[in-house]
């Protein structure tokens, strides 16, 4: 049973496959990825494949875009030497979110053994559209947090916590734009953000879809808003679906509402923590929400370029104040395609 940090990078995570490989088969190496045991994660598979509602719209015909964001409001918590030597990109893009990627964007596996459905989100890896040169700077943010508040209390920058070097250029922020080139995904893009010190502890998918084609409501209230999934996996979990209704009364006037799955409400039953779904699965022999070995290389392969061309381009990280939601240039990755982030929409 294998924890993370997986690799520095792509040969570091080689090496360390090769002398795993070297005394364990596959079939007995297990990974853990823990945001792979949150309830909410299953519960996406079984909402795209449990259901018919929703499979036949997920595609670039009927999706504008995609956003998987994991914001804490913590700093680095005694881990600022650690922190330090790895950053968000390594710390939580390479793993946590690209599953999360995954997850939202594979082809339906022919069944749930484990080789299927992680075949499916090697697919989705070697998909991806690489980042590299100057499409690196043009498609991601990188920044780092500044002294500010967080729920009300001051908070020290990066820089003045402990372990971390006064001159450190090392990023706790990073969002980026990625596409896959495949015939379900092709030109929409999936926009990632995570990082620290952030407004408030958050995890989420959001996945919006395209606009009516013919706007019947003219001067009706509110303009039709596209349709909105939001797959909530922190602090508590949930679905909901963002849809528009007719107000109450005499007249035709539509206003925003949305359908609300609450996990803690429909499941009485207690909900074993990430962690210990994954240990007991370990226990069972079961491999499906554990990384192979190819899907750890396929998502060094896609970060290493990300990582090389900011050490090129020798940029500090953006500044952001703590107890907001990271650089003002994150909002203006989204913007250019028209886009914004769920609580700026």
């Amino acid at each position: 049973v294998l924890e993370k940090p997986l690799g520095h990078d792509l040969a570091s995570a080689t090496a360390i496959s090769e002398r795993i490989g070297a005394i364990f088969s596959e079939s007995q190496v297990y990974r853990i990825d823990h945001y792979l045991g949150k309830e909410t994660v299953q519960n996406l598979m079984a909402l795209r494949f449990g259901n018919m509602l929703f499979e036949p719209l997920w595609r670039r015909e009927w999706i504008s875009d995609v956003q998987i964001t994991v914001a804490e409001d913590g700093g680095v918590a005694g881990r600022g030497a650690f922190y330090d030597r790895t950053g968000a990109l390594r710390d939580m893009v390479q793993n946590h979110l690209l599953q999360l990627l995954c997850i939202v964007a594979m082809e339906p596996p022919v069944s749930l053994d484990a080789d299927a459905v992680r075949d499916e989100k090697l697919k989705v890896l070697r998909a991806l559209e690489p980042l590299r040169g100057t499409e690196v700077q043009r498609n991601t943010v990188r920044g780092q947090y500044r002294a500010g508040a967080v729920d009300g209390q001051p908070v020290p920058g990066y820089r003045e916590e402990t372990g971390i070097p006064a001159d450190s250029t090392t990023e706790t922020f990073v969002a980026l734009r990625a596409e896959l080139e495949s015939w379900r995904w092709s030109g929409v893009p999936f926009h990632l953000r995570t990082g620290k010190r952030l407004q408030q502890r958050l995890a989420e998918i959001v996945v919006n879809f395209r606009g009516v084609p013919h706007n019947l409501f003219e001067g009706m209230g509110a303009g039709p808003q596209p349709n909105r999934l939001v797959i909530r996996l922190q602090p508590d979990e949930g679905v909901r679906l963002y849809l528009m209704a007719k107000s109450r009364g005499n007249r035709m006037r539509l206003r925003p509402v949305y359908l609300d799955l609450d996990f803690a409400e429909a499941f009485k039953a207690r909900q074993p923590d990430a962690y210990e779904r994954l240990l007991m699965d370990v226990l069972r022999g079961s491999l499906t929400l554990f990384m192979r070995r190819d899907e750890l290389a396929a998502a060094w392969e896609w970060v290493d370029p990300i990582l090389q061309a900011w050490r090129e381009a020798e940029d500090e990280p953006k500044p952001y104040t703590a107890g907001t939601w990271g650089p003002a240039a994150s909002s203006a990755l989204l913007g250019r395609n028209g886009s914004a982030w769920r609580e700026e929409s």
